[in-house]
């Protein structure tokens, strides 16, 4: 039995686009070939969002070779729904996928105008069209090294976030976790992890001594005061990713994401967002999927956190 992990797959309630979009390339996890299908009748396309560069931004691809970048926060629109719990809170989404007519931008473009309607401040962290920069590296660090002669990254990037010596596009980003009360990280699952750019963000960006330090770490973290939520697409679906089938529960999956990272930072972590394989389901499944996505923001603000907890997971 085979299985598909692709890259422009994985939350399961949103609203899908085209067969196309979600397959922009395949993993397999476990040998052997996926079988052709026919070619399905096209389907439409999401149109890009609209989101504004920042001011002073740097180029990024666009029409006519123009670039721009994502990464901004979004102009709330001239009327805001009222009575939401969401009103005056900061969302940063921080989007880990390569095109914005893909399924995965069709989820992040519900996001940004549904959380938006509700009065939030959200801003967009589009890792691909910022071109972020996933390695760790002596270049993450301003000034002197605190030790030049055997460069260890976690005690250097420590010694740097102290005396404000971390490079400024790491700065950039905590301050944009430091502003933010949600933190929504939408991407396709890659082999069962995250993709690589999303990944070097975590470990450039949650550096000691902004998200944790030795004696305050998960309950005690750093980043305490914030909630997440892990919204993703797969290849594979459901059957393959329960306690009987060949992916074993997604559960395992989410164990290093969520409570390796947000809970060991103090982040609360909401309920995982997962499309089930919308590359093999009908139009229909996949604008339920979007619809579903749509829905449950609407009263994302009442969801109560997880039970950070082995058990949790693994139960």
């Amino acid at each position: 039995m085979s299985s598909v992990l692709g890259e422009e797959q994985k939350p399961s309630r949103i609203k899908i686009i085209s067969r196309n979009d979600v397959g922009v390339s395949r993993c397999h996890s476990g040998g052997g070939a996926l079988p052709a299908r026919p070619p399905a009748d096209p389907e439409p396309r999401a149109v890009p969002i609209p989101i504004p560069p920042c001011a002073g931004a740097a180029p990024g691809p666009g029409k006519g070779g123009q670039r721009g970048r994502r990464d901004g926060p979004l102009p709330a629109p001239p009327q805001l729904c009222s009575g939401t719990r969401g009103a005056g809170k900061k969302v940063l989404i921080v989007y880990a996928h390569q095109e914005p007519k893909s399924f995965n931008g069709s989820l992040l473009k519900i996001a940004v105008e549904e959380l938006t309607k509700q009065g939030c401040s959200v801003t967009v962290s589009d890792l691909y069209t910022m071109q972020f920069e996933p390695r760790a590296t002596r270049n993450d660090i301003v000034g002197h090294l605190h030790n030049s002669e055997a460069f260890n990254y976690g005690v250097e990037t420590w010694e740097a976030y102290k005396r404000g010596g971390l490079s400024k596009d790491l700065v950039e980003e905590q301050k944009k976790v430091q502003e933010a009360d949600l933190l929504i990280f939408q991407f396709p699952l890659f082999w069962f992890n995250m993709p690589a750019i999303l990944k070097g963000w975590m470990d450039r960006v949650l550096v000691q001594g902004f998200a944790y330090d030795l004696s305050k770490v998960y309950d005690g973290g750093l980043l305490q005061d914030k909630l997440s939520l892990f919204s993703f697409t797969t290849g594979g679906g459901p059957e393959m990713y329960s306690k009987e089938g060949i992916g074993g529960d997604i559960r395992y999956v989410l164990w290093p994401m969520q409570h390796g990272i947000m809970h060991f930072c103090g982040v609360k972590v909401l309920e995982p967002h997962i499309c089930y394989a919308p590359e093999n389901v009908s139009e229909e499944k996949r604008k339920e999927m979007l619809a579903a996505w749509t829905q449950r923001l609407k009263t994302l603000w009442k969801e109560e956190p997880i039970d950070c907890s082995p058990e949790w997971y693994f139960k």
